[in-house]
């Protein structure tokens, strides 16, 4: 391994690249510890802890921490991940849409310059609920979250996070294009991973104190390892169906009578179903949390907290369902089978049309069951571990759940990039025996 990180640092071209990549991410989390004018930061904090185990708690894990802090960055990228995700949800429903995604290059660029105005518009109007909404509602021991709550204040307050957010979406797009891996993921990861330091810390020091002992840790990293190696089985799992082209001459050359594959991917739809779920799940929780002391906020409460089995059970075929879901927008089977056609390939002993969509249907479907079924347990698995260990959340999620798939795949697809590199300019890569497969970027 020594070896081939001096192979990394010897290429020029690449060395650049990966110190670039972390330049910016340095930048990234210096950004996220900027607060905007007119908070309270102590205020803030001892507000915000009413809010861990809520939708708001979700969101500031996605962004490192910065919502807690009401920094620059407290949006973070996530308004571009969902203008991104209706984007694409809105092309499989509205032919404006698909004609752009049929018309190659030009067409990306226009849906590229439509998702940055969803952008901008989700941004301003997240940002005004934050600044106009949130935040002044927000007290802690008597002091008031915002010292003057105002115009100037909202309008500051706005225009700063707009601005945040929109220079995390010019820095990710930077580190794509000059940089090594997704950039976009990659100010995902890093947000995320920024929380583990503290997270060790902190069990350094219930070791210390006596109250988990070196056994229970052992156990723990061992557990952390296998569920670590599991979500990479489940990132890279395909179930491969066998296509055949056929020869075509055109002029004096001859076209096709190749023998490749079709990679259906056990866990086709990503992150996405936990997403899906765990923001609709923490709904009860985050409107209970407004409702005060009444009987029906308590009942929501209880039955909708970490603790509780129906949070487990709902949860899980919730992430069964939006599986599916995700994964039957995200793959169509009648267009691969039309496209197939087009260009003389077929699946041999399947017809080719209608007969090859289904048969490529039926088999999405069958390997979709175990892969959701698989993608429920990791995402259950840190609650599993809070009841069963007496671990904290902050500890637990990174058992699994969204934390450990979004790192696990952007770790997985930066590794692959790094290794084209490498093996482009005739250096080993990382591995010895066979490449690492990526993945589809975020």
């Amino acid at each position: 391994m020594i070896d081939k990180i001096k192979s990394i640092f010897s290429i020029p071209e690449l060395r650049f690249r990966i110190l670039f990549t972390l330049g910016i991410l340095i930048i990234v989390r210096v950004g996220a510890h900027i607060p905007i004018p007119g908070v309270n930061g102590e205020a803030l904090a001892g507000a915000f802890s009413n809010f861990q185990n809520s939708l708001f708690g979700l969101f500031n894990t996605f962004v490192g921490g910065a919502f807690q802090k009401a920094s620059l960055f407290s949006l973070g990228i996530m308004p571009y991940i969902s203008s991104s995700i209706i984007i694409q949800l809105m092309g499989s429903v509205i032919p404006y849409f698909q004609r752009l995604q049929k018309e190659g290059e030009a067409g990306r660029k226009k849906i590229t310059q439509i998702t940055r105005y969803g952008t901008v518009l989700l941004a301003s109007m997240q940002s005004y609920g934050v600044v106009a909404v949130f935040l002044p509602s927000l007290n802690s021991a008597g002091q008031a979250v915002v010292t003057n709550p105002g115009f100037g204040f909202t309008f500051t307050g706005v225009i700063s996070m707009v601005t945040g957010t929109l220079f995390l979406m010019w820095l990710g797009e930077r580190v794509t294009e000059r940089g090594i891996g997704n950039g976009i993921s990659l100010i995902i990861m890093v947000g995320i991973v920024s929380a583990f330091p503290n997270v060790l810390l902190n069990e350094i020091t219930l070791v210390q104190e006596g109250v988990r002992g070196f056994l229970s840790e052992f156990i723990l990293v061992g557990i952390m390892f296998l569920i670590i190696c599991f979500v990479v089985l489940l990132t890279q799992g395909t179930r491969k169906i066998p296509v055949q082209y056929a020869k075509r001459v055109v002029g004096r050359k001859v076209y096709g009578g190749q023998n490749t594959h079709i990679p259906m991917r056990v866990n086709t739809a990503g992150v996405m179903p936990i997403i899906f779920a765990q923001s609709i799940m923490f709904i009860p929780s985050t409107v209970s949390t407004f409702l005060g002391d009444s009987p029906f906020a308590q009942t929501l409460m209880n039955l909708f907290s970490f603790e509780h089995p129906m949070y487990w059970a709902v949860f899980g075929l919730m992430i069964i369902f939006f599986t599916y879901f995700y994964t039957a927008i995200a793959f169509d089977p009648v267009q691969v089978s039309s496209t197939m056609k087009q260009q003389g390939g077929f699946i041999p002993g399947v017809r080719p049309g209608k007969r090859t969509a289904e048969y490529i249907d039926n088999i999405l479907t069958r390997v979709t069951l175990p892969g959701s079924i698989a993608l429920a347990f990791v995402a259950i698995f840190p609650y599993i571990l809070m009841k069963t260990m007496g671990i904290n959340y902050d500890f637990a999620s990174f058992f699994g759940g969204t934390s450990l798939l979004i790192i696990v795949g952007v770790a997985l697809d930066t590794l692959q990039q790094i290794e084209s590199h490498l093996m482009m300019r005739h250096y080993d890569g990382f591995l010895s025996k066979g490449k690492i497969r990526g993945r589809r970027r975020m």
